[in-house]
């Protein structure tokens, strides 16, 4: 893949605005945070969520963009952040899906809408052709967004849950370009 410079523009959706993350988000992260209902679905955060880390993350998202390692985007309803959808990981043309909302915005299909957005986003615009994502097994909710999104499950593995501070099950799915955009 060769690398271009990616625009740090908003995405509209019907009901949501995802525009680039910025260290300004970092207060209103640890408060979505700061629930453990939240928390505790994601394996790389901290409970409790501690601000000089969460301010330390937001800081690197501008030259993760810059780099196109990761692209990062608060999701707002209303004006309102109310969550992080993003695509981490990136290595040549594949990258891992990630979303996490705050619990008043659960079970309002914010989380499809945001992240249906963003594959679009980084298989037209980035070039990626190949995401993966994962969950923790007991939150089948997440499952079934990216089972709607058209991911497949591929296996489930053994992760150190950061706050949990233990060991889960995460299952693993798989999303192809081509199986949502078949031809060439």
């Amino acid at each position: 893949m060769i690398a271009r410079s990616i625009p740090r523009s908003p995405i509209q959706t019907a009901r949501l605005l995802l525009r680039p993350t910025s260290a300004a988000d970092a207060g209103r992260a640890l408060e979505i945070q700061s629930d453990w209902n939240v928390t505790r679905m994601l394996s790389n955060a901290t409970y409790p969520p501690d601000l000089q880390d969460i301010e330390s993350w937001f800081s690197s998202h501008g030259q993760e963009w810059v780099d196109g390692t990761a692209y990062r985007f608060a999701i707002e309803q209303t004006g309102r952040m109310i969550g992080i959808v993003d695509v981490d990981g990136i290595a040549g043309v594949e990258g891992s899906l990630g979303y996490w909302l705050e619990r008043s915005a659960w079970g309002k299909a914010y989380a499809f809408e945001a992240a249906q957005a963003l594959i679009g986003f980084v298989f037209r615009e980035v070039g990626l052709t190949r995401l993966e994502s994962g969950h923790a097994s007991d939150n089948p909710a997440s499952g079934r967004v990216l089972t709607k999104l058209g991911f497949t499950p591929i296996d489930a593995r053994e992760l150190f849950s950061r706050s949990r501070r233990e060991t889960i099950i995460q299952c693993r799915y798989m999303l192809e370009k081509e199986s949502l955009h078949p031809g060439p």
